[in-house]
């Protein structure tokens, strides 16, 4: 079983950037397409992006396309959100997970396990 702990989230004005980890253990999640999900206030989790198990193929969300940047270091077991030009809008809590299939990649939260437990990004205006 693989355990996720995100860190990095905090406040920030608009405009500013965070970066997120998600650092795994209990086992290596180099097989595994890896994703990053949020949840802002009143709304339902949603996916922002994804990256392929090998690193070298990446997803995002219209809404973060441009501004924020997925990577993964499979030697240290992390994965990393590089959010750039945040916006108010941006406010949530922000989780990783990992595909439930190894080799696979998508963005159907259905297809994500292992949550973590998230990080509280808040973005001032």
């Amino acid at each position: 079983q693989v355990q996720l702990v995100e860190s990095g989230g905090g406040l920030v004005q608009a405009g500013g950037s965070l970066r997120l980890s998600c650092a795994a253990s209990g086992r290596t999640i180099s097989s595994y397409a890896m994703a990053w999900f949020r949840q802002r206030p009143g709304e339902e989790r949603e996916f922002v992006a994804t990256i392929k198990w090998s690193g070298d193929s990446t997803y995002y969300a219209d809404s973060v396309k441009g501004r924020f940047t997925i990577s993964r270091d499979n030697a240290r077991n992390t994965v990393y959100l590089q959010m750039n030009s945040l916006k108010p809008e941006d406010t949530g809590v922000y989780y990783c997970a990992q595909h439930r299939v190894p080799l696979v990649s998508g963005s159907r939260q259905d297809g994500y396990t292992n949550w973590g437990q998230g990080t509280q990004v808040s973005v001032s205006s």
